[in-house]
């Protein structure tokens, strides 16, 4: 268990190294542009870039499916930079932020005098992706009057702008992405079948942060490195009560909520490495309360002595004492509770 607290230390101060030593999977507009990066260091997401590695260059429609902040957006991103149309634009429509009549426009363009508004001719969304990709975000809100127009678009690559009566032409790549339940949506008559058809051809689950713990390490490193950029100071990593605090937190809010974490910590933190009361991470005590009123005796001491060997980053003899055992009965726990 020490061994691995140093591996994952060490693996948190790599920093300027992290894009050598992880897949960096960036939007069309180069590695150079600091868009997100997909680091693919645990199993869970090791699959998922097996299958962007297999489905990426095809033009298959990809519909994502993961929780908010997992970092759907990333995979798209990645989708499309390993795809014949990476040369091509990477066009992104966040679907929940339009309403009926917004979404027309915006996906379709319209022509000047369509509506009051429309002082100009404007191209839509479909006509700028025009060879290259759509990312079609929170499609679960796209509105149900809308979406048979959009499944002929899907279908035959054919649509109008509004107040135009001239059919066009566009070779998309739809990749959509969602939070939602879409074939319990199916089944509440909330978003049609033959859409859902329509867009996953394949699907990418992306796993939650609290199951891909592994990625950790070198994603604080990762946002550390551009948040000291960023804020301009040196901080070089995370102390050993910080690492612990980051691989043992749940992170309801997924990649967003480490994101947060660190930029939060930067400014905060006096000296060259973050501690865990900069990370300032909310609920966390709230969590292990939780979880201890829900384990057993057996568990709760098995908890306290991995606590307290992490805290004395291994030392037997000062856990012992803080634990109020002697040396041999601790001993006889750590066999006993395989740590």
């Amino acid at each position: 268990m020490v061994a691995t607290q140093v591996a994952l230390t060490r693996a948190l101060r790599r920093g300027q190294r992290l894009e050598e030593e992880n897949l960096a999977l960036r939007s069309g507009s180069g590695a150079d542009s600091g868009g997100p990066v997909m680091i693919a260091a645990s199993p869970a997401m090791e699959r998922v870039r097996q299958i962007i590695a297999r489905v990426g260059p095809s033009d298959a429609s990809i519909l994502i499916t993961g929780e908010n902040g997992s970092g759907k957006d990333v995979i798209a991103q990645a989708v499309h930079s390993v795809s014949a149309r990476a040369g091509r634009p990477l066009v992104t429509v966040n679907t929940g932020g339009l309403n009926e009549s917004l979404f027309e426009s915006e996906l379709f363009g319209h022509v000047k005098g369509a509506f009051t508004d429309a002082k100009t001719d404007r191209v839509g969304r479909f006509e700028l992706a025009d060879g290259g990709t759509l990312f079609l975000d929170e499609i679960a809100n796209v509105p149900l009057g809308q979406q048979a127009r959009l499944l002929r678009v899907l279908e035959t690559g054919e649509f109008e702008r509004v107040g135009s009566s001239r059919t066009r032409r566009v070779d998309v790549r739809i990749v959509s992405a969602t939070n939602a339940d879409l074939d319990a949506e199916v089944r509440a008559v909330r978003f049609r079948e033959d859409l859902l058809f329509r867009l996953n051809i394949v699907e990418i689950l992306v796993p939650p942060l609290r199951e891909r713990k592994e990625d950790i390490p070198d994603l604080a490193a990762y946002f550390l490195t551009h948040k000291s950029a960023r804020y301009r100071k040196r901080v070089t990593g995370f102390d050993q009560a910080a690492t612990n605090l980051l691989l043992s937190h749940t992170w309801h809010g997924n990649l967003r909520e480490l994101d947060h974490a660190v930029e939060r910590a930067v400014p905060m933190t006096e000296g060259p490495a973050i501690a865990a009361h900069d990370l300032a991470l909310r609920g966390a005590n709230r969590e292990v309360a939780s979880r201890l009123e829900d384990m057993s005796i057996e568990e709760v001491e098995a908890f306290l002595i991995r606590k307290s060997l992490q805290r004395f980053q291994g030392n037997v003899s000062h856990a012992a004492s803080a634990l109020g055992l002697s040396r041999s009965a601790l001993y006889r726990r750590i066999q006993r509770y395989s740590l």
